[in-house]
């Protein structure tokens, strides 16, 4: 436990020194947030813009921090032999995967303070809908993001980790019910999408966020699938150099 929560502190303070990663993670889904509530983008069914945005908004950051961020910072750590020197250690490789995930998880934390704070104060959002149900939906997201970005970084070279993740990152944001319904997609593309994993983040956190909450039983069980999926090939095919 002790060296989990040192190198924790390690790939805490290393990501705060990145700050193209600190931009990704915290900055845009703040400015999508407040850009898209300005406009007015809401789909019918919603009393208000942000009671929409934000879920979306929750998942995109957890989404940035974990399949963008984490892959990126790691797979560059691969390359320049950095986990190479950490592998001889006596650090093991469950050890470093779970210190880059907990320290991802307190960067989300204070994005998500963030983004409901803006919501809170900007648009007028209050808390309602089942909590304990919008955490486990935090949960898991988490975990799939992580392990996908953990998944790429161990496992492909650092340029294609870095093209691969900001091409998933475009597709969840566009077609993955970050900003817009999957309903709304075209027929051919709706189906596909709500087996994304963003979709199902999203969709859950809106569900369990409403005014009228209700437990995305189906949503939760494929982002819990994702997140075995992930983590299963990131423990085995991740790679010290």
């Amino acid at each position: 436990m002790d060296a989990l929560l040192a190198q924790a502190r390690m790939e805490l303070t290393l990501t705060l020194r990145r700050a193209e990663g600190v931009l990704i993670t915290m900055i845009v889904p703040i400015v999508l947030l407040i850009f898209f509530a300005s406009i007015g983008l809401k789909p019918e069914g919603y009393e208000r813009p942000i009671d929409f945005l934000l879920p979306g908004m929750l998942a995109l950051a957890v989404m940035s921090s974990g399949l963008v961020s984490l892959s990126i910072r790691t797979a560059y750590e691969r390359s320049y032999g950095v986990l190479k020197r950490l592998g001889s250690t006596p650090l093991s490789r469950p050890t470093l995967i779970g210190a880059k995930v907990l320290a991802t998880v307190l960067i989300q934390l204070v994005e998500i303070v963030l983004l409901i704070g803006i919501a809170s104060v900007g648009y007028g959002w209050r808390p309602s809908g089942s909590l304990a149900g919008a955490l486990l939906a935090l949960v898991l997201g988490t975990v799939v993001f992580a392990g996908l970005g953990l998944l790429m970084a161990g496992a492909l070279r650092a340029e294609t980790t870095l093209a691969l993740a900001n091409a998933l990152y475009l597709l969840f944001l566009l077609l993955g019910g970050i900003v817009w319904p999957v309903e709304r997609l075209p027929g051919l593309l709706s189906l596909p999408a709500r087996l994304l994993p963003s979709s199902a983040f999203a969709d859950a956190l809106r569900q369990t966020l409403g005014a009228q909450p209700a437990l995305p039983w189906l949503d939760l069980l494929i982002l819990a699938g994702w997140s075995v999926l992930a983590i299963v090939l990131a423990s085995r095919t991740f790679r010290w150099e």
